[in-house]
């Protein structure tokens, strides 16, 4: 790792809503060191990288809070149709026939395009999950990695067991960049007697729960038919939120059920592009704001979405619900900064620090060419990165302390490899 100086850069910490014209950043080991103001003034002997970072903007990496990183393979492939004919009738069905190497390929397809974005943590909720953590450890990225578990007889224990074993293996692997929480799919895909065993092993275990909650109108009409209440409230009975719960979409909530989520510290992760292309609606982000819950962004899994691009979720996330609420400052650029940087580590129980720029934090951290015609004039450099920028900007990119991104360049992967992994596995896959 050694020390690495960046200088004469601009720099959006993310701590508060302001940014430093120019700055310079020393990271040491997988640390941040120093975030210093001005024109870097000492000696650069000692250091084992130096960066000239003028004409660039360093700011924190971005963390995608959900998604299903293998669904790159099914990228276009079942668009324009609601959620559950897309899962049931298009999307089970191919994933009932991926093996254990298409998942590796698959993921490492979206992290090398999550890499390039300058998205340096990445939410995934799918199976062969040790396939997943290889692609993760050797790439370089940080990841928060759930076994997907869908509990109907006659497999739901066989993949609880699985969920339990994997969490022993790999929770804090690869100097802590892999975490681990469980993942039951959704209430409708987990029996409430077998969401209790799975309560049970996350207490024992002491690691989190990530949960699909409240996706769609007719996923709520079918729960308080089937049970008498909410998912949200139905959660709350069967003991899910006295485990630390990431509840992701959660778009059709009731006024009780935000309430409910507040008393439990819920976590969030809002996916507006991914709702917007289900039709499956737009999450009450601004209620659930005012009540203090903490909200990050996702991008969901590229077979909903189509691209792992935060950036355009950002921007997403600021416009929708101006527009949803009617209401210019319902969303700013810095609040949607924040959803995808420091609240997005709090949403998947990280670190304090990760997300921001700041001595001490996790050095995770890109750079974005800003010497391009849409980040001037130089008014708001906060809100050109939310309304203006796009994943294409970022140059480099930092993950615990290490240049995995160099001049658009993936250091860790090889791109020509994956492309054609990629195209060998779906031509099988999607054979007649």
């Amino acid at each position: 790792m050694g020390r690495t100086l960046i200088h004469s850069a601009v720099i959006v910490t993310a701590k508060e809503d302001s940014w430093i014209p120019e700055g310079y950043l020393i990271v040491e080991g997988n640390r941040i060191a120093e975030v210093g103001t001005g024109a870097y003034q000492g000696a650069t002997e000692g250091f084992d990288r130096v960066i000239d970072a003028k004409g660039k903007l360093a700011m924190p990496g971005l963390i995608n809070t959900h998604g299903h990183a293998a669904m790159t393979l099914l990228r276009g492939y079942a668009d324009d149709l609601p959620l559950q004919t897309w899962l049931e009738e298009r999307c089970w069905p191919i994933e009932a026939k991926m093996t254990d190497e298409d998942i590796y390929w698959g993921t490492q397809l979206a992290i090398l395009e999550m890499l390039k974005g300058g998205t340096t943590t990445f939410t995934d909720m799918y199976f062969s999950m040790e396939h997943v953590a290889k692609a993760t450890e050797a790439s370089g990225i940080r990841a928060c990695l759930s076994r997907g578990i869908i509990g109907f007889p006659p497999d739901g224990e066989k993949k609880l067991a699985e969920a339990i074993a994997f969490s022993k293996e790999y929770h804090g692997k690869a100097n802590n960049r892999i975490t681990v929480t469980f993942g039951p799919h959704a209430p409708y895909t987990c029996p409430p007697e077998f969401l209790k065993r799975v309560v049970a092993a996350s207490e024992e275990l002491n690691l989190p729960i990530q949960i699909h909650l409240s996706e769609t109108a007719r996923e709520v009409e079918e729960c308080v038919a089937q049970h008498g209440m909410s998912p949200i409230k139905l959660m709350e009975e069967l003991g899910v939120f006295t485990r630390p719960t990431l509840a992701a979409h959660c778009v059709h909530l009731s006024d009780e059920d935000i309430e409910i989520m507040a008393k439990h510290d819920v976590r969030v992760a809002h996916n507006p592009d991914s709702n917007l292309k289900l039709g499956s609606g737009v999450a009450p982000v601004l209620k659930m704001l005012e009540k203090g819950l903490t909200v990050g962004l996702g991008t969901d899994g590229a077979a909903s979405n189509n691209n792992l691009d935060m950036f355009e979720e950002m921007r997403m996330a600021a416009m929708l619900h101006k527009g949803v609420n009617q209401d210019a400052i319902a969303v700013s650029a810095f609040k949607a900064l924040e959803m995808a940087t420091t609240d997005g580590a709090r949403a998947l129980f990280l670190e304090d620090t990760l997300g921001t720029l700041q001595q001490g934090a996790l050095a995770d951290l890109l750079l974005v060419d800003i010497d391009q015609p849409h980040f001037y004039p130089r008014h708001n450099m906060i809100a050109h990165l939310v309304y203006s920028a796009g994943s294409r900007d970022v140059t480099h990119v930092f993950v615990d302390g290490e240049l995995v991104v160099e001049d658009r360049k993936v250091l860790t992967m090889d791109e020509q490899q994956i492309y054609a992994e990629v195209q060998r596995v779906c031509e099988r896959l999607f054979a007649e």
